[in-house]
């Protein structure tokens, strides 16, 4: 129970950012969400409610249900499971369609709400007690608030940090486990495999690092198989839908398009993407193996998010919620984390009267044009390559980096803290 104690304030305070995001919402939750220049004009939107109608939630189950292609849960499964109980649930507690459509909300953010809540929690024992309080960024700064119920992203936040506590407490197994749950629930913890791969390469720990990549796999395979077997289209819709997808909102590759750049604005965008994140994860490959000293594991795991998300055919404004506990993890400096929020506030602002001003609403008195809205697509790309520079600053000088100078070596390593190295782009060269 006194271990418990200091973590209550956050507790608490991470309930207050998940109230606030609900409140937030309020002017679509008490009806707004019926008309789309309501709903954008008062900054409310959420995939939530609609997609109960649209994927036939109130009366098919997701992955089995007899519905057109394109309207089949585009989700990895967990999150399609947890649409489904939920969605029994509504349907057991009310009996219209639109008042079962609310209720699956409510019920919704009570579950993100939790996750949230438990993200902020675990984030802070990964911090240590140092630092502890940096998960305040996660718990209630303005763009966390703002994004939290937009969609099911926090729920495979509070997997991302039960993963990176667990791998911090040298629970390899359980690490693996919730690693393999999180990728089932949102794809972006893929990018941590490469993290623990490059620091598993420099220190030759590779027993650890394959039993959690084993249990990865075995977690995502247990939780895959029964629709792998038994609903192959409904399962691999978000896998086809991840690779036909084109450019939408919020990545940079649609300035290229929408201003008709040579090469970047007009060849193929996934060709394009799978290059320009190849060659910033080489980047951070020789980053990790010739830095000075061995990175922090939320260094690289960082730069690696960023950069999936940097060279990404979609930027949507939830996808903060991923960056946000990573990147104080990685560089707990306020300045540039404050510069990032506002750029992401900015941008949460700016796609929603970008997209009022789109066909078919086309409300030019109310919304903005392509070059108002590029400014803020460009303001979180500038403001997270700032955050990402100032990391490859600390990895190349560890006497800047600011957690290590509380005398901490890895918090989050596990068996990476203070680990010798085993092989380094030196000791190749000697």
């Amino acid at each position: 129970m006194a271990r418990a104690v200091p973590y209550l304030p956050l507790g608490l305070i991470a309930a207050l950012g998940a109230t606030l995001a609900y409140v937030v919402r309020l002017p679509c939750r008490t009806g707004g969400w019926n008309d789309q220049v309501t709903t954008y004009t008062n900054f409310c939107y959420t995939d939530i409610y609609p997609l109960y109608f649209d994927r036939e939630l109130a009366t098919q189950n997701p992955y089995f249900a007899d519905v057109p292609f394109d309207k089949q849960v585009e989700y990895p499964v967990v999150l399609g499971e947890v649409m489904q109980v939920i969605s029994w649930i509504s349907r057991w507690l009310e009996l219209d369609r639109v008042a079962q459509a609310v209720r699956f909300y409510d019920l919704t953010v009570i579950l993100l709400g939790i996750s949230l809540v438990i993200g902020v929690l675990l984030m802070a024992a990964v911090a240590g007690p140092a630092r502890r309080w940096d998960a305040l960024w996660y718990a209630i700064s303005p763009a966390v608030v703002l994004a939290a119920y937009i969609n099911w992203d926090l729920v495979a936040g509070a997997l991302s940090m039960g993963m990176l506590l667990a791998w911090g407490r040298r629970r390899q197994v359980l690490a693996g486990v919730l690693l393999g749950l999180a990728i089932a629930t949102k794809f972006y913890p893929l990018m941590f495999v490469g993290a623990l791969f490059l620091l598993t390469l420099r220190t030759a720990r590779w027993r650890p690092f394959l039993v959690t990549m084993g249990s990865a796999a075995g977690a995502w395979i247990v939780v895959n198989a029964p629709f792998m077997i038994f609903a192959w289209e409904g399962w691999r819709r978000f896998y086809v839908f991840s690779e036909e997808r084109g450019v939408d909102w919020g990545s940079p590759w649609l300035f290229f398009q929408n201003k008709g750049w040579p090469i970047l604005g007009e060849g193929d965008v996934s060709t394009l993407g799978m290059v320009a994140l190849a060659v910033m994860c080489l980047g951070i490959a020789v980053l990790t193996l010739a830095a000075p000293r061995r990175p922090r594991l939320a260094q690289i795991c960082f730069l690696a998010l960023a950069a999936f998300m940097m060279t990404n055919k979609v930027w949507s404004p939830q996808f903060v919620l991923w960056l946000v506990p990573f990147a104080v993890l990685a560089r707990p400096n306020w300045k540039p984390l404050a510069l990032w929020q506002l750029a992401e506030v900015w941008y949460f602002a700016a796609i929603w009267l970008y997209l009022l001003n789109q066909p078919p609403l086309s409300r030019h008195d109310l919304g903005i044009g392509d070059d108002t809205y590029f400014t803020a697509v460009w303001g979180r790309v500038i403001t997270i390559g700032i955050m990402m520079a100032f990391v490859v600053r600390d990895v190349l000088r560890p006497d800047k980096d600011v957690v290590r100078q509380a005398g901490i070596d890895d918090q989050a390593g596990g068996v990476f803290d203070d680990a010798r190295d085993r092989f380094t782009l030196a000791s190749v060269l000697r």
